[in-house]
């Protein structure tokens, strides 16, 4: 059950009482709510993971919008920006979270200033705390944090729904989304505009200025370039790609298979960002054979081998931004050596290969839950 925002008070009332008669005779955190942040995007996709990895290993999951009502339980944020609210700061639960992305000190980002400020305030009051990537380990046990509680878990990839895409698949996504099949799709899929409206303001950590620049250096290359966009909020971009006369398709993918339906039909995924906690496209575009370029960012510093299954370079760095990408463009050898090596890496992190490391932080967080691994890495 979710709570609505607006709910009338009577119904809150009911409700607070039905959840707090249920969960009573609950031994103290038995039971695990995974609380993500309503939007409908991906830190609710990331709470979903969560509660399938809980089920596989016998935790006791509860419906995440009984939390706030419920009491002396454990739950775990898949936002920090949620879990330093004092909602939850001064509930009896134990508390748990991803620190995924927000270095301190970023311009424009108040929000990043407040959690770490949080964190580094109050370290004891979470039970656990994951990270993607070697930066935010760092970060985070710099705020006070233990390092027994930060545990290290990428952002897996679901290979299931993100197969391998052949060159039949290549052509089929193509004429499912109109795209040329002469054409040389970069493909670019996220939420890079500030807010859930059209997104004409860019989020500057997302690196939509960059992309937009990349791109029109690299038609220079490649005539041919057509753009495909998915993700809420792309107004920004595709006004930059109008105005520079840049072809492209933006769709809102409804599903994972309509997501991988958009892998296939590219030639080249490109990360343009300046800060990330994955991103999901990095594991996403390996596994459907897509080869990657991308800045130095998130889990994409841990992942990607440069010249090996990816190429990575750094942070604002248009200039080499746009080589690698032309010499994808140009030596078709280089991109399926890529393919290979990225499949590869991306079985590596399919999502049930983490469990040992969901196990041991879990364990710290939920009582009646799975007892730590020997050996588990954090």
């Amino acid at each position: 059950m979710r709570l609505k925002a607006g709910l009338a008070s009577p119904a809150r009332v009911a409700l607070r009482g039905m959840v707090r008669a249920r969960t009573r005779p609950w031994s103290t955190r038995s039971r695990l709510f995974v609380v993500g942040d309503r939007g409908g995007w991906s830190v609710d996709e990331d709470a979903a993971h969560v509660v399938a990895v809980a089920h596989r290993l016998g935790v006791r999951v509860a419906p995440a919008g009984w939390a706030r009502f419920a009491e002396r339980q454990a739950v775990f944020h898949t936002s920090q920006f949620e879990a330093v609210e004092p909602r939850w700061l001064d509930s009896s639960h134990a508390l748990g979270v991803a620190y995924l992305h927000g270095r301190p000190g970023t311009a424009g980002m108040p929000d990043f200033d407040r959690c770490f400020a949080t964190l580094r305030r109050r370290p004891d009051r979470f039970a656990c705390v994951q990270v993607t990537h070697a930066e935010m380990h760092d970060l985070v046990r710099s705020a006070g944090v233990p390092a027994e509680r930060v545990f290290r878990i990428p952002l897996g990839i679901d290979l299931e729904h993100f197969p391998l895409g052949e060159a039949a698949a290549r052509g089929r996504a193509r004429e499912l989304l109109g795209l040329p099949a002469s054409a040389f799709v970069v493909g670019s899929f996220q939420k890079d505009g500030v807010g859930w409206g059209d997104g004409l303001e860019p989020k500057l950590i997302k690196g939509p200025d960059l992309l937009v620049s990349v791109l029109e250096r690299l038609r220079e290359r490649a005539p041919e370039l057509v753009v495909l966009l998915t993700g809420p909020a792309r107004g920004y971009v595709m006004r930059e790609l109008e105005r520079r006369g840049i072809p492209y398709r933006h769709m809102l993918a409804r599903s994972r298979r309509e997501l991988a339906t958009a892998y296939h039909a590219l030639d080249l995924y490109l990360v343009t960002s300046r800060q990330e906690g994955g991103p999901k496209a990095v594991l996403e575009s390996m596994a459907a054979g897509v080869p990657l370029v991308s800045t130095r960012v998130g889990q994409a510093q841990d992942l990607v081998e440069d010249g090996a299954n990816g190429m990575l370079v750094d942070v604002d760095d248009v200039d080499a931004l746009t080589e690698r990408s032309a010499l994808l463009h140009d030596d078709p050898g280089l991109g399926a050596t890529l393919r290979a090596a990225g499949r590869r890496t991306a079985e590596a992190f399919a999502l049930e290969r983490l469990d040992g490391r969901w196990r041991a932080l879990l364990s710290l967080l939920v009582d009646d839950g799975p007892a730590a691994s020997v050996g588990v890495s954090r």
